[in-house]
């Protein structure tokens, strides 16, 4: 008999580990569930408010492309004097900069002598590398960053993982499509700030493979 019961118990034994295993699952499960949405409330409730008057002067203005408005709000600060330079990263090869002057609602010319086309760029990371870069070739220390509110999160964290000894500034872009105010009842807004979180996730956890290269390896690009 004492025999039997044994058996009984190591047979049960398997099942008991499966329970535990899955309610083990279940609660860390839960946990970088919450986490993921606690993340995201923490990551709309810092997207960063419209650029206080007057604006800081910078070595140089940073537009990246991908956005409507970013490359008009950009030449705008040019014309205004706010820096000596505008460097323009992730544009098509083959893109000019009359091309892009014509595109941004007919700027003045005179500004063709201070705009810099970066072609090398395909992502984010991209933009920060090649940005890196040419500060670093002309000796800029502080720069002005313009691209879309939604995405200014994770190029702000990129920016500083390449430039960490630049002064940058932030210029959100607000498009006329995103409803920043109630996002929550907007799918279109929803689902771009969703898929924008996710991507900062994602390069928050790559950060410790990108030190590798950052900055040292930016001075070298």
């Amino acid at each position: 008999m004492r025999r039997v019961g044994f058996q009984r118990g190591e047979a049960a034994r398997p099942g008991h580990r499966r329970r535990r295993l899955f309610s083990l699952g279940s609660l860390l499960l839960g946990i970088v569930l919450a986490g993921l949405i606690g993340g995201f409330v923490w990551f709309v409730g810092e997207l960063p408010p419209p650029p206080a008057r007057p604006y800081t002067e910078t070595d140089a203005i940073v537009v990246l492309t991908g956005g409507s408005g970013r490359l008009t709000e950009g030449l705008d600060l040019l014309a205004a004097g706010h820096a000596e330079k505008l460097f323009v990263s992730g544009v098509y090869h083959g893109v000019e900069v009359d091309e892009l002057l014509r595109l941004a609602r007919d700027a003045p010319q005179e500004l063709t002598c201070c705009i810099v086309l970066g072609y090398d760029a395909d992502d984010t990371r991209g933009n920060a590398r090649e940005t890196a870069a040419w500060m670093r070739a002309n000796g800029y220390g502080s720069l002005r960053l313009v691209t879309a509110v939604y995405h200014m999160p994770r190029s702000l964290l990129e920016f500083r993982r390449r430039l960490p000894e630049a002064k940058i500034v932030q210029h959100p872009v607000f498009p006329a499509s995103f409803r920043q105010d109630d996002w929550w009842v907007w799918p279109g807004t929803f689902s771009l700030l969703v898929s924008e979180y996710l991507k900062y996730v994602a390069a928050v956890l790559r950060g410790p493979a990108d030190l590798l290269d950052s900055p040292a390896a930016g001075r070298n690009a």
